[in-house]
């Protein structure tokens, strides 16, 4: 996922991709201890997807914040 489409979404997708992206990261590890884990370099790039849309949504927020 780019940081140019995370950038196009609302604030209330930003919220809803966010927990699925943890929750999907909480089942990778979950694989990752039982043994069941196919990629692991999935963990990482869900990692980097998670900080791309807090990152995105703190930019928001600052320039909320800006303006008032």
């Amino acid at each position: 996922m780019k940081a140019k489409e995370i950038r196009q979404m609302s604030e209330q997708e930003l919220n809803t991709k966010l927990m699925d992206l943890k929750s999907e990261l909480f089942n990778l590890r979950f694989q990752l201890a039982t043994g069941q884990l196919d990629n692991p370099m999935r963990i990482s790039s869900v990692r980097k997807d998670i900080a791309r849309v807090k990152t995105i949504v703190r930019e928001r927020e600052l320039s909320v914040r800006k303006e008032v």
